[in-house]
């Protein structure tokens, strides 16, 4: 089983390139895919800060390379992106693929607890195996300048690891992310099932909950949200992680764009600001 990566693709892209990896994960127990674009170089020996992108629901390495437009923005501000999946794949655990929000393409970025899921570890392997990959087979990649993003729950995951990991990442930002999972429906039924009953275990996966906890920010966490978006009332819930962030005086840009939805034609408008709020953190 090859832990190191091996190129599967590779697409020239605003004179960088989009290339897809595969290796096996002994965090996950299975074969991963995860996506880099790396920015052009004028010279060989620079090396790029990296941004982590992690997807929703339903989502693959392979959704945000291929529609979100980032390539442009990240070419011209010399950064790479990185994007994993969302969760294992091929391990055949029963009830794995009966439902579009738990299970396969859905592993909400924690370590579950539960005996059945216990490969569902994508918070170990985003925190710890992905940047370890990175750092020992591409020189090119500085993974000590790292930021982090993500989309719906991906946004939960980039706010949650990045929390919990004030030390590793320069600054967060998400689009549309569900922000108080231990509250809305798709969260409860991840956390039941991944974590277990104990609601204790529920908050700390979760932004609302652990901003009180770590809140001595350097950076504006920047969270664009449509309004129009058909999850935001049950599902997304902004304004109960605005509240939280008050409460602390945490910093925190939130910016309901009107007439938006929760599709990649609205993060595609808006992440070219993202882009450039991670840079500007990661050139610091």
């Amino acid at each position: 089983m090859e832990t190191k990566p091996t190129e599967i693709s590779s697409s020239k892209m605003y004179g960088g390139f989009n290339k897809r990896f595969k290796h096996f994960s002994p965090t996950l127990g299975c074969s991963m895919t995860f996506h880099i674009y790396f920015p052009p170089s004028a010279v060989d020996h620079v090396k790029f800060p990296v941004l982590y992108w992690l997807s929703g629901l339903t989502c693959t390495d392979e959704n945000f390379i291929t529609k979100s437009g980032a390539q442009r923005a990240a070419s011209k501000e010399g950064v790479a992106l990185i994007a994993p999946d969302t969760s294992p794949r091929g391990l055949n655990v029963e009830g794995e693929s009966d439902s579009w929000d738990f299970g396969v393409g859905a592993g909400f970025y924690l370590n579950a607890a539960q005996e059945k899921w216990k490969n569902w570890r994508m918070y170990d392997y985003v925190v710890k195996e992905l940047p370890e990959l990175l750092k020992e087979n591409f020189p090119q990649l500085d993974t000590s300048r790292a930021s982090i993003s993500g989309h719906s729950m991906g946004g939960h995951g980039a706010l949650t690891i990045y929390l919990k990991n004030l030390d590793k990442y320069k600054s967060v930002s998400a689009f549309a992310p569900i922000v108080n999972p231990t509250n809305c429906p798709w969260g409860q039924k991840a956390f039941t099932n991944y974590l277990g009953e104990n609601k204790a275990d529920w908050e700390e996966y979760d932004a609302t909950c652990l901003i009180s906890k770590y809140h001595d920010l350097a950076a504006t966490i920047l969270i664009d949200q449509g309004g129009d978006d058909k999850f935001l009332q049950d599902q997304l819930m902004p304004s109960k992680f605005e509240e939280a962030c008050k409460k602390v005086n945490a910093p925190l840009l939130l910016r309901l764009q009107p007439g938006y939805d929760h599709s990649y034609f609205f993060i595609a408008t808006f992440i070219d600001d993202h882009i450039s709020h991670h840079a500007q953190a990661l050139k610091l």
